[in-house]
C-alpha cells in the first residue's frame, strides 16, 4: 500500500501566510525608508531657505519682536521700542554706529575679512572668540539667533547675514539694526533709547549724544551714555563717516 503525504498549507497563526507577511513587511520598508528620506530632504530645504523667505518679510515690514528681546524679557527685563524709518533716525546716529562698529560698512559685502583673520589669530593665541562682527552681522544676529560666542552661532550668523547681503539694501540693513539693537537693558533701538536716555526723539540726537548712544553697544547691559571714554573717539571718527544723499552709501 502506498501511503499518501500531505502538505500542510494552512495559514501559520491568526496572521495569515508567514511568507505573505514576511514578503508584505519587506515591502513596506523601502517605503517607509523613501518617506522619510523625502521627509528629512523638505526639512533641510526649509532650514536653507528659511532665512531667506524672512528676511524678503522683513524688507517691508518691521520685526515684531527678536530672539534677544524674548531672552531678556525672561531673564526679567521688559521691551521697550518704537519703530521708525531711517529717515526720522538722526544722520548723527548713524554715523555714529558706523564709526564705532563697521567703518567698511559701505564697502564690504557683509564681511570685513581683515578684522575676521585678526579675531582668529587672537583666538589661536589663546584669547576669546569676539570682534569682527560688521552691521550686517550684528543684524542676523539680532533678527535670527542668540547671544553667545560658540562657532555654531557664529557659524549661523555668517549663513544669514550671506541673505541679508544679497536680498536687502544697506539702507534697509542699517534701518533694521537701528531699530533692534539693544542700547540697554529691554532698550531697544533709536527712538526707545533716545526717549530714556535724553527725552528726545531719534530725529533730534545730537552729535555727542549719538556718540555716546554708540558707546555702550559692545556692552548696552552694563555700560551707559557719557560714562565711557570711548564717546570722544566715536565722535572724532564720526566727522569721516559720509552718508548719501539717498540714505547710507547711497
Amino acid at each position: 500500500m502506498i501511503a499518501t503525504v500531505r502538505q500542510d498549507v494552512r495559514p501559520e497563526g491568526p496572521g495569515g501566510d508567514r511568507r505573505r507577511a514576511e514578503a508584505r513587511k519587506a515591502g513596506e520598508n523601502p517605503n517607509l525608508a523613501t518617506r522619510l528620506a523625502r521627509i528629512a530632504a523638505q526639512l533641510l530645504i526649509l532650514v536653507f531657505f528659511a532665512p531667506a523667505i524672512a528676511i524678503l518679510f522683513y524688507a517691508v515690514v518691521p520685526p515684531p519682536v527678536t530672539p534677544l528681546m524674548l531672552i531678556r524679557a525672561v531673564e526679567g527685563y521688559g521691551i521697550s521700542k518704537d519703530w521708525q524709518p531711517l529717515a526720522r533716525i538722526s544722520p548723527n546716529l548713524q554715523r555714529a554706529v558706523i564709526a564705532a562698529e563697521d567703518a567698511k560698512f559701505c564697502s564690504h559685502g557683509g564681511f570685513d575679512w581683515e578684522a575676521v583673520d585678526t579675531a582668529i589669530e587672537r583666538y589661536r593665541e589663546g584669547g576669546y572668540l569676539l570682534g569682527a562682527s560688521t552691521i550686517s552681522m550684528q543684524t542676523s544676529k539680532n533678527l535670527f539667533l542668540w547671544p553667545g560666542r560658540t562657532f555654531i552661532r557664529k557659524g549661523g550668523e555668517a549663513y544669514i547675514t550671506v541673505w541679508l547681503e544679497a536680498l536687502l539694501s544697506k539702507k534697509r540693513i542699517l534701518e533694521l539694526y537701528l531699530n533692534v539693537i539693544e542700547f540697554g537693558p529691554g532698550i531697544y533701538g533709536a527712538e526707545a533709547a533716545a526717549q530714556h536716555y535724553y527725552g528726545v526723539s531719534a530725529a533730534e540726537l545730537t552729535h555727542g549724544q549719538a556718540a555716546e548712544l554708540a558707546s555702550v553697544l559692545p556692552n548696552p547691559l552694563r555700560w551707559r551714555p557719557g560714562t565711557r571714554g570711548r564717546a570722544s573717539t566715536i565722535s572724532a571718527r564720526m566727522n569721516s563717516v559720509q552718508l548719501g544723499t539717498n540714505g547710507p552709501c547711497s
